[in-house]
């Protein structure tokens, strides 16, 4: 896959069929519109292309506070986008002078003047230009100028839910990462930094790797106790992990949010490593126990139930290649 950082400089030797939107996540929903990108593409004889905007469009719009929490960072969209065959991603910078475009400057700005597109393919939601006034409509009569065809796909459902983006983000605020990898067709990925900690893992015999997220919009599960991949920087092989993400009430009174990971089986210092984990299940919420006795004990449990889950989730499977951030 070729990457592209602004529209206006691309470039391509062939025609190219083209949907736009921040497909963040790449889910069920955007897999649907880029099955029926990639058809398209065959049938013309031309390549795909995705357009996408960096950085995301409502912290431009909505400095403070935007509220937003993403599903994946740039790499890791990158790192999907081209596992399903996209050819070229075009990643064009977002600010206010594009966001004051309207639906007729944008079109002759991003599409005539830099990808020029044979045909685009947009979700039956999508919206464009100067306070969201492009619709569907806009775009056909303004390809009708310009010389390219639009088409429409209908919503994307699974089990009678329409799979969108905001529904991945529920899921796994309410803990639930079992539906959120169904929706994301592989387990919710999070990638950081190994940050000191208080050493109080391995004082228990459970030594943990205390993660700091390497995007601070970067949405994290619900606090509670994880099974998971853990996959590091530069190594190939995966570990099962014990994840933990909450306050520890049991050993502090009011603590800041922590991400620690005990990765099953290493028994190393990986201080300043980067880990990404792959969430495969929910083993409990989080929760104070009696004594650190107490909490010691059911770490004990959780990590052989994290290895029992793990032996029927094959690390070896595509679901889980890492993408680490370039």
């Amino acid at each position: 896959m070729k990457i592209h950082q602004n529209a206006l400089s691309f470039q391509s030797d062939q025609p190219v069929v083209l949907t736009i939107g921040t497909f963040d996540g790449v889910h069920g929903g955007h897999r649907a519109v880029l099955r029926q990108l990639a058809e398209r593409a065959r049938e013309l004889g031309a390549q795909t292309a995705l357009l996408t905007f960096d950085p995301h469009p409502r912290t431009v719009l909505h400095p403070e506070p935007h509220g937003l929490r993403l599903l994946n960072t740039l790499g890791e969209k990158a790192a999907l986008l081209e596992g399903v065959g996209v050819d070229h991603l075009v990643v064009h910078p977002f600010t206010m002078d594009l966001a004051r475009m309207t639906p007729k400057e944008y079109v002759k700005d991003l599409f005539a003047n830099g990808i020029r597109p044979l045909r685009v393919i947009v979700g039956y939601d999508h919206r464009f230009g100067r306070n969201r006034e492009g619709q569907f409509e806009t775009l056909q009569n303004l390809g009708l100028v310009h010389g390219f065809e639009v088409e429409e796909l209908a919503a994307h459902y699974e089990a009678d839910t329409r799979v969108s983006s905001t529904k991945v983000r529920e899921a796994l605020a309410a803990g639930d990462v079992a539906t959120a990898a169904r929706w994301l067709n592989a387990p919710y990925p999070l990638t950081g930094r190994v940050v000191r900690g208080d050493g109080r893992g391995r004082q228990w015999g459970i030594p943990t790797a205390n993660l700091a997220p390497n995007m601070p919009l970067k949405l994290v599960p619900a606090e509670g106790a994880y099974a998971c991949w853990a996959h590091l920087e530069g190594e190939e092989q995966a570990h099962p992990a014990m994840v933990n993400i909450g306050r520890r009430p049991t050993v502090s009174a009011a603590g800041e949010r922590s991400i620690e990971a005990h990765l099953i089986g290493l028994d190393r210092d990986l201080y300043g490593r980067v880990v990404q984990l792959h969430f495969i299940e929910r083993l409990r919420p989080e929760e104070r126990f009696a004594s650190p006795e107490a909490l010691v004990a059911q770490l004990q449990r959780d990590r052989a139930q994290t290895e029992a889950i793990c032996r029927d989730a094959d690390a070896a499977s595509p679901l889980f290649n890492p993408a680490f951030p370039a």
